[in-house]
């Protein structure tokens, strides 16, 4: 991963917060970091623009190719949003608090948590800062559903519309 948000392959990665270390810049601040977050959340929204048409506000529906990569995509929102990225060391333990993407068992819904190092207060945190991930992503057309669960710990579950389970 090069500063400027590149992987060796040459693409953009979000900061999904489960990376090893935190990502070089992560998070919107100063930097080659920030520039390369803006450029691919406008590329999304331009995506947006283009494939949903039909729709009377384009940008606020996620595109076909936000579906299927549904951690990137919502990864990338909240990294743009400011939200900052949770964090893991080489041995797998939080060295950052915030946001978590991850998929589930569901290839239509993603999980949103709110983790940090031991005695961070991340468990306290986690009851705003998740509003304010929901309040980003619904924003952008996702359907977030906040839920509890083992030890009472927050989470967010997070889907298109159009996959909303009955």
């Amino acid at each position: 991963m090069t500063e400027g948000g590149t992987d060796t392959a040459g693409g953009f990665e979000p900061a999904t917060g489960a990376e090893a270390r935190p990502m070089p810049g992560s998070g919107v601040g100063t930097g080659q970091r920030a520039a390369a977050v803006r450029e691919a959340f406008d590329a999304l929204l331009r995506i947006r623009a283009v494939v949903n048409t039909a729709a009377v506000d384009p940008g606020a529906v996620p595109a076909a190719w936000e579906r299927v990569r549904m951690v990137r995509a919502i990864s990338l929102s909240l990294e743009a949003a400011g939200m900052p990225p949770s964090a893991v060391d080489e041995r797998g333990e939080r060295t950052a608090t915030g946001y978590c993407v991850s998929a589930t068992e569901h290839p239509a819904v993603a999980r949103v948590e709110w983790p940090g190092p031991r005695g961070s207060g991340a468990r306290h945190e986690a009851e705003t800062a998740l509003r304010e991930c929901a309040r980003v992503l619904g924003g952008l057309g996702w359907v977030v559903l906040e839920y509890r669960g083992k030890a009472g710990r927050r989470y967010l579950e997070v889907e298109a519309p159009s996959t909303v389970r009955r």
